[in-house]
């Protein structure tokens, strides 16, 4: 059974393929690798939404020849949609990131920015602790419903103006594993 078979009947249409998609993330370390040549970096992803993106994006930045000279990979995990399609506009930090960012260049790894609250506290918690650098990167910017104008500096791809599952992103904790990114038919949830 393939993964798409459990869902069949849910998806509308696929907006970005696996290969679509990875391409993205090989540009992405690209960018992030000469900004970083020869330089400590620190990744901090955003769960549970980018646990593939910032897994497939450190493989792709180690295979950067001149790329950082180390890369350190850890988590926060925050919360601000619970169930719905979205956002309760109050974002909680659920879970810490473990090492020390203070004196350290740091890229914050999104799945999707959509509002920017998220991403906006994110940077402020983190500021405080005092890095070297501080930067966002965002495989998917969904830039229509901006409530707070945040600086992304890495962006993958744009989506359309639709709610969107598959790799990582989610609907009621279910789609993160499908390897693409897709809209789901109106009829697949219901607002609660």
């Amino acid at each position: 059974m393939k993964i798409t078979d459990s869902y069949e009947g849910t998806i509308e249409r696929t907006l970005f393929t696996e290969d679509e998609i990875s391409a993205a993330i090989s540009r992405l370390a690209t960018q992030i690798a000469e900004d970083y040549s020869g330089q400590p970096l620190t990744l901090l992803g955003v769960l549970k939404g980018a646990l593939y993106v910032i897994a497939d994006l450190a493989r792709a930045l180690s295979a950067v020849p001149g790329g950082p000279s180390e890369i350190i990979v850890d988590y926060l995990c925050v919360s601000s949609y619970g169930n719905s399609t979205r956002s309760s506009g109050e974002v909680r930090l659920l879970k810490d990131a473990s090492v020390q960012i203070t004196g350290r260049n740091v890229v914050i790894v999104e799945d999707i920015v959509d509002n920017g609250l998220t991403l906006s506290y994110l940077r402020s918690l983190l500021e405080e602790r005092r890095p070297a650098s501080l930067r966002s990167c965002v495989l998917f910017d969904k830039p229509y419903h901006r409530r707070i104008d945040v600086p992304v500096e890495y962006v993958g791809l744009q989506t359309p103006d639709a709610f969107v599952v598959g790799y990582g992103l989610d609907y009621q904790e279910l789609f993160r594993n499908l390897p693409y990114l897709a809209q789901l038919r109106p009829s697949a949830f219901t607002e609660g």
